[in-house]
């Protein structure tokens, strides 16, 4: 089984998934199963499902909230929302330690380039 695409629109993760024959789909957040999940064979396209979640009010809380789709017990797709106070500190906080990481490994990648 694999994901072919997946967005969100409407309050709503919708994701197509190729398979021989309709999976029975189940998304869970934070271990809660979410109810109205629906699949349903795209037209014109054999072997291709859609999937549709709706995203539950309960769900969207400050934070960072992942949810996840699986079929048959196997992780076939997860997606995140974000909402509340910005993350800019956060993030920019990240990028800079990622950069000083990078100029890190690329001074060590250099001098290993002139000695050899």
């Amino acid at each position: 089984m694999k994901l072919v695409q997946g967005r969100i629109a409407g309050g709503v993760w919708e994701g197509v998934v190729e398979a021989e024959t309709a999976p029975v789909v189940e998304a869970l957040h934070m271990g809660r199963a979410i109810e109205g999940v629906e699949v349903r064979p795209v037209a014109g396209r054999s072997g291709q499902f859609g999937v549709a979640v709706p995203i539950p009010v309960w769900a969207l809380n400050e934070g960072v909230q992942t949810f996840v789709v699986q079929a048959g017990g196997e992780r076939i797709a997860a997606f995140t929302l974000i909402a509340g106070q910005p993350l800019d500190e956060d993030i920019r906080a990240e990028v800079s330690l990622l950069r000083a990481e990078l100029d890190l490994l690329k001074r060590a990648f250099q001098r290993h380039v002139r000695e050899s």
